[in-house]
């Protein structure tokens, strides 16, 4: 860096026996030195310091000394450098020991903004006496990360299985170097090589996200570029996990392999062969890795430069400086004051200025690792521009775990962010910590507000006047037993107000149930905690009535409609005893009938725990004739028929799938069905990332569709008017109410492709008992998770997300298409007229949705095409086929040319 109108100042100087002083080490002379005092007798003891004031705030990442040309003594050995923005606080940057030699000495360090670099040196090199001098001192620019991804490597190191050093300069440090004329080289001397395989391990010295691996072979020849390689990382350099394998191509081109990203700290790459066969060799000009993006044009934002400060911080017994939760380890904390006692007292705030305006949607707050003292409860975030005036931009309580938290909230442009801790979360102590502070850039899609029930909405239904019906089981926050009623709560989706806790008094316990809409708009819940018992929502009254009881008493089964009107249901050892949960079926003029010929067993998993858990959340779809279509979690699909005595039938294996237990499956289109995730077990088994589609409209094909970006059980599908369905929430292994490793980003999959997007992450976690539906915005609620009484997972709350149809690039909402009228009611195969507000050919009908346990076997969606546009009225003609259009209310919208839906108008089909 250019150092005109630098200057320097130090604790001491001799200037009375020789020119030593500061301001010597800027005058760009080797000639001359800055050197501690010795005389008068004795000399300034160490430690030493020398400081320079750069005059204004930079970005700095790097220090070089050069030591003093004409002798040794004072050459710094043991040295400590700091940084500030004022000359009063600082911040530490890097720690080590210099050798005893009069070579140029560099430092590198991770970017930071300040404007005065102090060097403390605490030992003399060669142990000569209490001195320390230098001839002159430079800074290095800040280097943040590049355009196109790469990490800064500034003080990273690399070493290898072997390197050739006797022939050749081939030192695994060569890789990092910036250089393309140097490089590593595995050992060929003395004879016999070195063989293959040869690793080359990079360490970034602290835990970061990666999402990549860049090799560049030498470019003076071709020996040694890598073939067949692998790539592996590790936290603490002990356990690896493999993240990447392939075949690199025998040229000299850069290569580049990008992976989901990971959290690590190490990267080794292994080359098990030689790209060209010419030997057992291996080399390396240049690798650099790539910053993890989890999601894309998403995530973390990189905190280069950034600065820290917090209200108080523990500095005297410990490290607990503010600026630790930007350095990217997870070992070093933020600590509010607690010495000299008393502590100082709740509230403390932590402000980050990223030193430019910029958009922010979020906060992530990773809690301390070495101990639970401090972590937040209850919480304030705060923008500004300017430092001076703030805006509240979320709110809200963490549970006392160790957790990462995520708080997304409406894209601002600001330059501070400031995070209030008001509570501790477990209460231990007038205390507050972190670990690490990121924030969020603007996401795909985007995240309401949480919203706040009375109760864990482990079971939801949409109805119609824009309200969302939720319920828990007798209690808000457990489950168990069989006593007879339930907790309650209903949504005004126009208005945001969230009802108080009903208590129905039905005799049933309607946690765990079938659930299903009716012909007429009701809600049908059968058994649950009461295994037997039936109970009838009327959404137009808000009334609730008790109905017959099932023949067979069951829970954690699954109902469908069918054609008929009528609504079947299967399966459910959960409750009311194990085993021989056989078919029957309800009407509203019988009841509930047996169907002696529709047994359980084909429809099970192959569970460790039976029929306990086999023969639960049953994937059911409502076809022509009464009929059913079974698509899993069985690996085995079934025809169904609901008529007489009733029958099932194989359809198949759904092509090569396991069973995939809490997973799901949604019908997106006439006879179409993708089923994602799940796993082998109920719980404690690894689930996947797989999905399948499924078309039942000529015969019964399955195939294999692309893998989501990580696997999920637990999770929730929701079908949107675009046809795309949106998949939220689940565990890489399902565990009951546990939130590890909870999948906090959705993804959506694309019909026409194939493929999946991540999107924005969601605030809370959502696993065991959380749900999601669609809505008639055409934006999607998801929320609950828990459910499990005096413990850390309940989620009283929901979130609704916007998708990305409803978006502009720029995150501001698109201008949609409108519908003006609409018929209320129609049958079934009749033609109705649709007036909207610009002419529009396209319509979805959606059947509403009601969900529990991740099982919804109501929601679907009917494409409609209009016959006719005349002006701004479109003529449809309604499917005939009740099992296509199955009695029931929908919503029905509106797309325009782009795929943006209107918002729905609710119209029931008798």
């Amino acid at each position: 860096m250019s150092r005109t109108g630098w200057t320097a100042t130090a604790s001491d100087a001799e200037t009375a026996r020789i020119n030593g002083r500061a301001s010597n080490v800027l005058d760009g002379k080797s000639s001359t030195m800055w050197h501690s005092r010795w005389s008068p007798a004795p000399a300034a003891p160490l430690p030493h310091s020398i400081t320079i004031d750069t005059k204004a705030t930079r970005s700095i990442g790097g220090f070089r000394l050069l030591p003093r040309t004409d002798g040794a003594n004072g050459r710094v050995g043991t040295f400590e450098i700091r940084v500030s923005t004022t000359g009063t606080d600082w911040t530490v940057v890097s720690t080590g020991t210099m050798p005893d030699t009069a070579s140029e000495k560099t430092v590198s360090f991770t970017a930071v903004n300040a404007r005065y670099v102090r060097l403390t040196a605490r030992s003399e090199a060669g142990n000569r006496g209490p001195w320390s001098s230098a001839a002159e001192i430079n800074l290095l620019a800040g280097q943040s990360a590049s355009p196109s991804g790469v990490l800064p490597r500034a003080g990273w190191t690399a070493t290898a299985s072997d390197a050739e050093t006797s022939r050749i300069n081939g030192r695994a440090g060569n890789v990092l170097d910036g250089s393309t004329a140097t490089i590593w080289h595995s050992r060929w001397s003395p004879a016999p090589a070195a063989p293959l395989p040869h690793t080359i391990t990079i360490d970034t010295k602290a835990t970061r996200s990666i999402g990549g691996v860049r090799y560049l072979p030498r470019a003076d020849g071709t020996n040694g570029r890598v073939g067949n390689y692998s790539i592996r990382v590790s936290a603490d350099g002990a356990s690896w996990s493999d993240v990447a394998s392939g075949t690199w191509p025998d040229t000299s081109a850069e290569k580049t392999v990008s992976f989901t990203a990971v959290t690590a700290r190490y990267v080794r790459l292994t080359a098990s062969s030689e790209a060209g066969k010419r030997g057992p060799w291996s080399s390396a000009a240049e690798i650099n890795l790539l910053v993890g993006q989890t999601v894309s044009a998403s995530g973390a934002l990189p905190r280069v430069g950034w600065t820290a400060t917090a209200s108080d911080a523990e500095t005297s017994r410990i490290n607990g400086r503010a600026s630790n939760v930007l350095d990217g380890s997870t070992s070093t904390i933020w600590h509010s004051r607690w010495s000299p006692a008393p502590a100082a007292p709740l509230p403390h705030t932590i402000t980050i200025d990223t030193k430019a305006a910029r958009t922010i949607a979020g906060l992530r707050y990773l809690p301390r690792t070495d101990g639970t003292n401090g972590r937040v409860g209850t919480f304030k975030i705060a923008v500004s521009d300017d430092g001076t005036t703030w805006s509240d931009a979320a709110s809200g309580t963490w549970p006392d775990t160790g957790a990462e938290k995520t708080v997304n909230f409406t894209a601002v442009s600001a330059r501070y962010v400031r995070l209030t801790a008001t509570t501790e979360a477990g209460n231990r102590g007038p205390w507050s910590s972190a670990a690490e502070i990121n924030l969020l850039g603007p996401s795909i899609g985007s995240w309401g507000p949480t919203i706040n029930f009375p109760l864990v909405p482990a079971a939801a239904a949409l109805l119609p006047g824009n309200r969302m019906l939720t319920w828990s089981a007798y209690s808000p926050t457990a489950f168990g037993g069989s006593r007879g009623y339930t907790q309650a709560s209903i949504l005004n989706l126009s208005t945001g107000v969230v009802s108080p806790a009903q208590v129905v008094n039905t005799g049933h316990d309607m946690f765990c149930p079938g659930t299903s809409m009716l012909p007429d708009g009701k809600i049908l819940i059968s058994g649950g905690s009461n295994s037997s018992k039936t109970t009838l929502y009327n959404p137009a009254t808000n009334a609730w009535s008790a109905g017959p009881d099932m023949m067979i008493p069951r829970g954690y089964q699954s109902n469908v409609t069918t054609s008929t009107g009528e609504v079947f249901t299967i399966g459910g050892s959960w409750s009311g005893g194990s085993g021989s949960k056989h078919g029957e079926v309800w009407s509203a003029e019988g009841g509930w009938r047996l169907l002696p010929d529709v047994p359980v067993d084909s429809t099970m998993t192959a569970d460790p725990r039976g029929a306990y858990r086999a023969d639960n959340h049953t994937w059911l779809f409502a076809a022509s004739g009464g009929r059913v279509f079974q698509a899993g979690p069985s690996r085995q699909m079934n025809w169904i028929s609901t008529t007489g005595n009733g029958s099932i039938t194989s359809a198949g294996n759904r092509s090569d799938s396991a069973d995939a237990m809490n997973g799901d499956a949604v019908m997106y289109d006439v006879g179409k069905i993708l089923t994602v995730g799940g796993a082998p077990a109920y719980d404690d088994s690894p689930a996947t990332a797989r999905a399948y589609t499924i078309d039942i409209n000529n015969g019964v094909t399955a195939a294999r569709t692309g893998d989501m970006a990580v696997s999920r059980s637990f999770a929730s599908g929701v079908a949107l008017p675009d046809g795309q369905v949106f998949v939220a929430g689940g565990q890489p292994i399902p565990v009951p109410f546990s939130d590890t490793d909870a999948r906090m980003s959705p993804e959506i999959w694309n019909p026409a492709t194939g493929e999946w997007t991540t999107l924005a992450p969601m605030a809370i976690p959502r696993t065991y008992h959380s749900v999601a539906l669609l809505l008639p915005d055409a934006r999607i609620f998801v929320g609950g998770g828990g459910l499990c009484g005096n413990c850390t997972t309940n989620h009283l709350d929901g979130e609704i997300f916007t998708p990305p149809y409803l978006l502009n690039d720029d995150g501001s909402e698109r201008s949609r298409p409108t519908i003006v009228t609409a018929p209320a009611t129609a049958p079934a195969g009749s033609t109705i007229a649709v007036t909207t507000g610009a002419p529009v050919s396209k319509f979805s009908l959606m059947r509403m949705g009601t969900v529990t346990h991740t099982v919804n076997t109501d929601q679907r969606r009917i494409p409609v095409t209009a016959t006719a546009v005349s002006g701004n009225t479109a003529t449809l003609k309604l499917p005939a086929d009740r099992g296509v259009l199955v009695p029931g209310t929908y919503l029905l919208f509106a797309m325009d040319s782009k795929g943006v839906p209107s918002v729905a108008s609710t119209i029931t089909i008798s």
